[in-house]
């Protein structure tokens, strides 16, 4: 078995998800800044090692995502952040992207930049202890968007980006993020994100991508965040399945959703309803950021010192969200911490 094919197994096995802990500085910021606390290397390290240190690292997060700063940042033990991730017998992965800027000929879609010079990264990202990758695409919904221009551009981005990583021996997500915002429906969040999905898998075979050491991380299918339109966790895991399963070549071993906005329970709960219906060859996970940190967050904001009580609270949501990458979430088992 190709090494790639390993780490994505052992990414995805009895589901586990991805904890997404790659926000850039300026994001990170603006999360610590919601909750009162300043934004500096001390504290973004000091609540980043309270997550990669808690005991469901071990049993729900198969892969956590870094930013630049904190692969290379050392543990209160001395350790590295990828040692101490590895010891949790966890993968350590990076965002490797340098964020999405206006896409020249369509002032109002972005285009994400950070091919320039990638391969080099990448090798010292390897060297470093990555073991997987993440490149990010964003399209906007509107009656006009995504264009052509943005759809092409970005898939091309996403594919160049995926075979470079395979070249340098790590996992490639592949993230073509199809934004909630907007007052769109969910029947054009399914015509868009099938869209934006099949011209990625297009590029990525046009570029000799191996489907089987890669991961896709999508949107869900749902109605655009100032939209009235109501939508049952029924309807957003048929639709969501209908889409991954028309559009995701078969080889691609498994789906790490983001959660793009939605709340931790939401999120959860439409997890849980995918994979109860799940009848693809796909493992359907999670990789999220706030829907795995965000109640932690708030709770270390009142006490930055108090790491056993916030891990406890960061705990309950890993395995809540593992339980819905298995089909086993409810809500008498999330109210019963």
């Amino acid at each position: 078995m190709s090494e790639l094919y390993k780490i994505v197994e052992k990414i995805l096995e009895n589901g586990k998800g991805v904890l997404a802990a790659d926000e850039s500085t300026g994001t990170m910021k603006k999360r610590l800044d919601s909750v009162g606390i300043e934004s500096n290397e001390k504290n973004r390290l000091i609540f980043r090692e309270t997550l990669f240190s808690s005991f469901s690292i071990k049993d729900c997060i198969g892969g956590v995502l870094l930013y630049d700063e904190t692969i290379k940042q050392k543990t209160s033990s001395g350790r590295t952040i990828p040692e101490l991730i590895k010891e949790s017998g966890s993968i350590t992965g990076i965002k490797v992207d340098t964020g999405a800027k206006t896409l020249a000929g369509s002032k109002d879609e972005k285009i994400t930049e950070g091919l320039d010079g990638l391969r080099e990264r990448l090798n010292d990202y390897y060297k470093l202890g990555a073991r997987f990758t993440k490149w990010r695409g964003v399209y906007i919904i509107s009656d006009k968007y995504p264009s052509k221009l943005s759809i092409s551009a970005n898939a091309h981005a996403l594919a160049r980006y995926a075979a470079l990583a395979q070249e340098a021996g790590m996992v490639p997500i592949v993230e073509p993020e199809v934004l909630m915002d907007g007052n769109h429906s969910a029947k054009d969040c399914f015509n868009k994100t099938s869209e934006v999905i099949k011209r990625c898998y297009d590029e990525l075979y046009l570029n000799k991508v191996d489907m089987k050491g890669t991961i896709l991380k999508p949107n869900m299918i749902l109605p655009g965040t100032d939209s009235n339109e109501s939508i049952s966790n029924n309807e957003v895991a048929e639709m969501t399945l209908e889409c991954l399963k028309n559009n995701v070549p078969s080889e691609v071993p498994g789906v790490a959703f983001l959660s793009g906005g939605q709340s931790e329970i939401e999120a959860t709960n439409n997890l849980n309803e995918i994979n109860v219906k799940n009848d693809s060859s796909f493992k359907m996970t999670y990789s999220y950021g706030r829907a795995l940190q965000q109640s932690a967050l708030k709770f270390w904001s009142n006490d930055i010192n108090n790491i056993k009580g916030t891990q406890e609270v960061f705990d309950h949501r890993a395995r809540m969200c593992t339980l819905a990458a298995q089909g086993k979430w409810s809500e008498s088992i999330e109210n019963s911490k």
